[in-house]
């Protein structure tokens, strides 16, 4: 279980700034919500003012700042804002011409600051509004929150009678302890794609039987996880009997189907609830972009640039399996829609990434065999240890995360002992334009000749497994280096740390010049 910041994506408090136009009540408001009293005057400017943790169910403490209002300390509140997690932007209820500056100044200004956080619009004043003149509030802020996306919460107050100023602050803290913005889209009403996918990891996770339904014993497993209460049999009932009207295909014979969890998910959110979502998907490990927080991820350290991370056989029968699984028609290939399926669980696919993309051995049809599946989670894992293991995690790694990985012992200690434990072997390919570099890795990964010459401007990696003698098997890493980058390779001693062997290519026919460069 993740410890208490964990549980809020890593975070320990919340930064809450007010601003607004002078005598919009901005420091009354504040002081309201300290000392739960109303003072007839406080100062232009209040000096940072930390809530209680236990204000709020959720415990977490907020520092609300105060912000001055005058030209000449303009400087000093863009510094505020752009430190905010939430912005609070105060207009008074009985000056109509500081709730116009919202949308003439205010949100243009944020804009220009790069400030892009939540913002909480707030009418204070309420006790002196005009009655004669009243319109709601839902009339006058339509319009404003079609323009303004940033916006999640309108609200009026009055510091004077304490008429939801509590409010006011319990929103802000929820806006950034709960975002919508990462969970849904408000034009398609729908949950966001990676939303969907997190909630479709969680869902396997939790079908132990894995009949693609959760029944009566896994939703109770499901909901003390989560919740740490059981359902009770007439709860499920409920849940049952909303489902099936609302989508009848959300529950079959087995239980409540996937489309079943999207929907009362997704009711919660359009409930006003998305604390009980972000309960879920925090329980399971996502932070606020809906990956997986570091707490999750216990990836090996290197100690020094000689040493690599590599799969350990666990990881690599898991992955074996894996690949028999998705591979229902048995050609040993993966389909792209099969590659599509064994991702979509992650974020999204790691391989659509360009160092990936043309990286591994593939089928005259272009699909990715076995030795180009494995190659391709060697590649990932020696580039990017941390995406590899929270991939290996998102497609279903049950195992210690902690076992899925290793790093080799360093290079010097394999010389002094005349033999190695490294699986993976990195080389560097380095030589002049049309030398054939390109070339190089492309019959590592078993692909015809070709005459078309297209300038390589990044480094490309080619990776596959090798049979030495006597049966064993290694992986070949070839990491071409573009002739523009050489100089600032040679130059890093770190870079250059990481190359177990290096291959200087250069066309025997016609290029007498890289020869001798080769050579230097």
């Amino acid at each position: 279980m993740a410890n208490h910041s964990s549980s809020f994506g890593g975070r320990s408090g919340v930064r809450v700034v007010v601003a607004g136009d002078r005598s919009t009540g901005k420091s009354s408001l504040i002081a309201a919500i300290a000392t739960e009293s109303f003072a007839e005057a406080v100062p232009p400017v209040l000096p940072p003012t930390l809530l209680a943790p236990d204000l709020y169910p959720d415990t977490v403490p907020l520092t609300v700042v105060d912000t001055p209002s005058s030209l000449e300390k303009q400087r000093k509140r863009n510094e505020e804002l752009k430190a905010a997690d939430v912005v609070v932007l105060t207009y008074a209820c009985n000056d109509t011409a500081s709730f116009s500056r919202l949308s003439s100044y205010w949100f243009p200004e944020l804009q220009k600051l790069e400030v892009k956080v939540p913002v909480i619009v707030v009418g204070c004043k309420l006790d002196l509004r005009d009655e004669s003149q009243q319109v709601s509030l839902e009339c006058v802020m339509t319009q404003l929150l079609q323009q303004f996306k940033e916006i999640v919460t309108c609200i009026e107050c009055s510091a004077a009678t304490q008429y939801q100023v509590p409010e006011v602050f319990y929103f802000a803290q929820k806006a950034v302890l709960h975002p919508i913005d990462p969970l849904y889209d408000h034009e398609s009403q729908a949950l966001k794609d990676r939303c969907v996918r997190a909630l479709r990891r969680i869902f396997v996770l939790c079908d132990r039987d894995m009949d693609e339904a959760l029944n009566d014993t896994e939703l109770n497993e499901f909901q003390v996880r989560c919740f740490n209460a059981p359902l009770q049999s007439s709860e499920i009932a409920g849940v049952k009997r909303v489902v099936q009207q609302k989508v009848p295909e959300g529950f079959n014979s087995h239980g409540l189907t996937f489309p079943g969890f999207i929907y009362v998910h997704n009711m919660f959110l359009k409930k006003g609830r998305p604390e009980t979502l972000w309960a879920v998907l925090r329980n399971f490990g996502y932070d606020n972009n809906l990956k997986l927080m570091d707490d999750f991820l216990p990836v090996p350290s290197k100690h020094a640039f000689d040493q690599s991370v590599e799969l350990t056989g666990e990881a690599v029968e898991f992955l074996n399996g894996i690949f028999r699984l998705l591979d229902t028609d048995k050609d040993r290939a993966l389909r792209p829609a099969e590659v599509d399926k064994l991702f979509c669980t992650a974020p999204e696919s790691p391989w659509d990434d360009a160092l990936y993309k043309d990286a591994a051995e593939r089928t005259n049809m272009g699909y990715i065999s076995l030795n180009g599946f494995l190659a391709q989670w060697v590649l990932m894992t020696l580039l990017d240890p941390p995406c590899s293991l929270a991939n290996l995690i998102y497609i279903g790694y049950s195992g210690n995360p902690a076992a899925a990985l290793r790093v080799t012992r360093r290079r010097a200690v394999d010389r002094k002992k005349q033999a190695t434990e490294k699986n993976v072997f990195q080389c560097y390919v380095f030589g002049s334009k049309n030398a054939g570099k390109s070339a190089l890795l492309d019959s590592l990964l078993g692909r015809p000749f070709s005459n078309n010459y297209t300038p390589t401007t990044v480094e490309r990696f080619a990776a596959n497994s090798i049979e030495l003698i006597g049966g064993t098997r290694k992986t070949l890493v070839l990491r071409e280096i573009p002739e523009s980058e050489v100089s600032n390779v040679l130059s890093n001693k770190g870079y250059l740390a990481a190359c177990d062997v290096a291959v200087f290519v250069y066309d025997s026919h016609s290029d007498e010049y890289a020869w001798r460069e080769s050579r230097r």
